[in-house]
């Protein structure tokens, strides 16, 4: 993923002139979406495999653009056009959220390798979706020279966050 660290742009908040912050907000999201997306589809029908794979794609690259729009919308300057550098600047940075589409989408491409039949695949999916949004937070929080504690706190309160999709898939019995 490339979330690493990102310098403020001007009037940002967050820290000291020139002081880079790390940004990981992206990745976790897009993880969050692909665990949503997996159970929300297991929920609604059974998939094909190559199905799901796309759906997961899609569902990363439409919001990916719905972020990089309100991004840029939210931060028009009043009466300033918005330029293809700010755009691009902001696109690559919103990346990040297509990219936590990938592995998910690759362990639904695996999973017959691994003798898993649908609904395997979708557990499966789901898993790396919510281990990966576990990990990007735990990394963003270690790179943000957090404490032990606090990176801790930030690894919980995410799998807290994916154990809910994990607990919905799980009751409505898929």
């Amino acid at each position: 993923m490339n979330s690493p660290a990102v310098p403020p742009r001007e009037g940002d908040s967050a820290g000291p002139p020139g002081a880079e912050r790390t940004d990981y907000a992206g990745a976790v999201y897009g993880s969050l979406l692909a665990a949503s997306v997996v159970a929300t589809a297991g929920a609604v029908a059974t998939y094909p495999r190559l199905q799901l794979a796309v759906l997961l794609i899609v569902t990363g690259l439409v919001f990916w653009g719905t972020h990089v729009y309100a991004q840029l919308a939210g931060e028009r300057l009043v009466g300033q056009p918005i330029t293809w550098q700010e755009a691009r600047h902001v696109a690559r940075h919103e990346w990040s959220i297509v990219e936590a589409a990938l592995l998910p989408t690759a362990a639904v491409l695996v999973s017959p390798l691994l003798g898993l039949d649908l609904a395997g695949t979708a557990w499966l999916a789901l898993s790396v979706a919510v281990a990966q949004q576990v990990a990007w937070a735990v990394v963003g929080a270690v790179r943000a020279g957090a404490s032990r504690g606090q990176v801790a706190v930030e690894g919980l309160a995410n799998l807290a966050f994916g154990l809910v999709i994990v607990v919905a898939k799980a009751a409505l019995g898929h």
